[in-house]
């Protein structure tokens, strides 16, 4: 007792001094974000960007579905390209070429080496030097470079609008015509994109050829490459990552054995009989059936659209269903399905743990399911209004898209689902209170479950930080608080103690050891997890020490995955331990996948990717969603399937239990699952890096690299893996609906 006391102690130091020193970093990423200027105007004062439009062009481009269309620093959707990039490379072109002009009356590529050094120095020179005011909040350009700003809006204007030039363009975009409809905001649009562009190469005051973005994106005209930090904290966080697990192998192997636990002849979990809140839980785990399947949908049509930029297999299908809108759909789902699958979970063990059930926690339980539908159609319903842009700016923003990856859905519904949390905590509260109140050997786990289960309530707060006119740093900081913190952190916090008291009550683990152990396994994940939110923010405009916290703890985030493969060993030793353990088979399996990929998705592939010399060159490639794909699918959805088969296991006649659909079930996801991680989305990635890194980022991202032959060959090579994981869900959906046949 006195051991586990000391060890809850130290998780409340290490949650209470991380997450003071994360809200410092937040406070230092607002003092050093780059000024938004209220103008632009040329050196002779005449204007190139009024008042206000660089923030009105923020919001044009996130009612227009913002992420979901390209992406800013890197961060969105992987089809058009990175508009921070692409308008700095061609503005980077465009005063080259003026500026020869200006020097010598022809282009550049005419003049001859010597005078080409020249111009390359004066541009280089231009483009770094920050000429901002404070004073007068002005950014002041030459006047090549006003001339070259202005034809760079007219395009973008025209892309983003109804130029019939440039319907081609859109079509390999995956665009559509009146992207955005209102004139003032098509006006607006390439204030935010100049802005985006010249946060990434003009100086911070005081430091030199470090800009605000750290020198992102790779752009060899404007003397973008890595900074001295950002090579030395690379190094820094492999040495680390090399050093920890060391450090983890040794401390496990010097572990003393506590034996195997002894398991009970026959199912401890036989005689469970159902409370009536327990058995109004069922509905919710065929609503993440349904919600998985859409989302698979929802992909496939997404993923088409990379070789027919609006049409599906020759059907005009973008004048119903634009990219945009089947994308939003798609990532919304993947964090809704598998947060439906936690909650209902969570609603199902609470009074199995407690040994009784609350008055009308039932009512509760139904009530909550019905809210959440609500919240979950009408904010898709509504965001695909939204990305229609019929209704406005202000409407996207409310009701419909805010253009957020991950965290698309209008305010108003966010404010719902706010609450729908709350409801849900006071559920497992009420139910869990006799369990906490009363001593025994599993209340640790019990309180585990439910203080991980308080912060995912309260955390969801973190999604109602920013406005709609917020700093653009400043949404990015607080929504992979939610992004990352609420989904990769406290859920799998809640879920790995649900896991554990799964297998304690089934006589599968020692009740003691698994109350220490899943403290410690906490300790270890938020100490390196809650400060590792940081990778995310290398490059949108903060100061060069988030580089520096970020890659030293997103190393050590990585540590303990290096042992989740000894974990998943075991975990599968357990299915051999009694004849009846055999009926929970698939069921462990799951759990079994969630080590195999946590290992693989987020450990190797996600590492990959975290040190900021791999990020500098990777970010907004298709190793982010190579690696996204299997650890949000492998590791979380995994986890949701098993945690959902084993509450359905409790709650339908067993006689119906049918183990042959759900092998075909568990082979078949994880089977697509690598296919399309290893055969399509992660080759795509080295082929974009090697264009990054030899010629920068928006070669990786431009039309030439993501429509050529090799490209187009390795979408369509997803076919084979995305056939095998729709399958694979079709078995589970074929599994629940025989659950319901009537009982002879």
């Amino acid at each position: 007792m006195k051991s586990s006391r000391r060890l809850w102690q130290w998780l409340g130091v290490v949650f209470l001094l991380s997450f003071a020193a994360l809200g410092w970093i937040g406070r230092e990423i607002y003092l050093a974000a780059p000024p938004v200027p209220e103008r632009v105007v040329s050196e002779d004062g005449q204007e190139v960007f009024g008042p206000g439009m660089v923030m009105d062009g923020q919001v044009a481009w996130m009612s227009a579905g913002g992420q979901q269309l390209g992406s800013v620093w890197g961060h969105g959707s992987y089809l058009a390209p990175d508009w921070s990039a692409d308008w700095l490379h061609r503005e980077a072109l465009g005063l080259r070429d003026a500026i020869a002009q200006s020097l010598q009356g022809k282009p550049f590529d005419a003049l001859d080496a010597d005078g080409q050094a020249v111009v390359s120095a004066r541009v280089k020179a231009e483009m770094r030097r920050n000429t901002y005011d404070p004073a007068s909040g002005a950014i002041i350009l030459s006047k090549e470079r006003t001339g070259v700003v202005r034809t760079l809006a007219a395009y973008y204007s025209g892309l983003f609008g109804n130029e019939p030039a440039l319907d081609g363009l859109r079509e390999q975009y995956a665009m559509v015509r009146h992207t955005l409809k209102d004139p003032a905001e098509l006006q607006a649009l390439p204030a935010f994109f100049f802005w985006t562009a010249w946060s990434a190469a003009a100086d911070r005051p005081g430091q030199e050829n470090i800009s605000y973005t750290s020198n992102w994106p790779h752009e060899p005209l404007v003397g973008n490459a890595p900074t001295t930090g950002n090579g030395i904290w690379s190094m820094v966080s492999i040495v680390l990552l090399i050093a920890g697990i060391a450090v983890m192998v040794l401390v496990h192997a010097a572990q003393p054995e506590d034996g195997e636990a002894k398991v009970p002849e026959s199912d401890p979990l036989f005689s469970l009989k159902p409370t009536p809140s327990m058995r109004a839980t069922a509905k919710y785990f065929y609503i993440v059936i349904a919600l998985l399947l859409l989302q698979i949908g929802m992909g496939v049509v997404t993923a088409h659209y990379a070789v027919e930029g609006q049409t599906f297999f020759g059907l005009p299908l973008a004048e119903l269903l634009p990219y945009v809108s089947s994308r939003t759909i798609h990532t919304q789902l993947g964090v809704l399905w598998i947060a439906t699958a936690w909650l209902a979970t969570g609603l199902y063990i609470s009074p199995a743990l407690a040994g009784q059930e609350p008055r009308f926690q039932r009512l509760g339980v139904n009530v909550l399911f019905y809210a959440l539908v609500l919240i979950v159609v009408g904010s898709l319903i509504c965001g695909w209004v939204g990305t229609q842009q019929r209704l406005g700016s202000s409407f996207a923003f409310w009701l419909g898209n805010q253009g957020l990856e991950y965290t698309s859905m209008g305010r108003i519904w966010q404010y719902g689902l706010f609450a729908g949390l709350l409801i849900w905590l006071g559920l497992m509260a009420r139910a869990l209170w006799p369990a906490l109140k009363r001593p025994s050997e599993s209340r640790g786990l019990i309180a585990m479950v439910f203080l991980s289960a308080a912060c995912i309530g309260a955390f969801y707060a973190s999604s109602l930080m920013w406005g709609q006119r917020s700093h653009y740093s400043m949404i990015e900081y607080w929504r992979w608080w939610l992004v990352h913190l609420w989904v990769e952190g406290f859920f799998e916090v809640f879920a790995t103690a649900v896991i554990a008291l799964i297998f304690a009550r089934l006589g599968l683990i020692r009740t003691a050891t698994a109350n220490a152990a899943i403290v410690m396994e906490t300790i270890v994940f938020l100490f390196g997890g809650i400060l590792g939110t940081l990778h995310h923010l290398y490059f949108t405009g903060t100061p060069t020490s988030v580089i520096a916290i970020g890659a030293v703890f997103s190393a050590l985030e990585v540590v303990p995955l290096a042992l989740v493969g000894f974990e998943g060993w075991r975990t599968y030793r357990r299915t051999r331990a009694a004849p009846w353990v055999q009926h929970y088979r698939w069921i462990i399996l799951c759990f079994v996948a969630v080590g195999f990929w946590n290992t693989v998705g987020a450990g190797l592939l996600g590492f990959a990717i975290n040190p900021p010399i791999s990020l500098y060159y990777v970010q907004g490639l298709n190793t982010t969603p190579a690696h996204g794909h299997a650890a949000l699918f492998g590791v979380y959805g995994m986890l949701g399937i098993g945690l959902l088969l084993f509450c359905l296991r409790g709650l339908m006649p067993r006689e119906h239990w049918q183990d042959k659909w759900l092998r075909i079930m568990f082979w078949a996801l994880n089977v697509g699952l690598a296919m399309m991680v290893f055969m399509s989305l992660l080759p795509a990635g080295i082929y974009q890096a090697w264009a990054s890194v030899s010629e920068g980022l928006w070669y990786a991202r431009s039309v030439e690299v993501v429509q050529s032959e090799v490209m187009r060959a390795l979408v369509w090579l997803r076919v084979p893996g995305d056939v095998v994981f729709g399958l694979g869900a079709l078995a589970l959906a074929w599994f629940a609906l025989r659950l319901l046949k009537p009982s002879k």
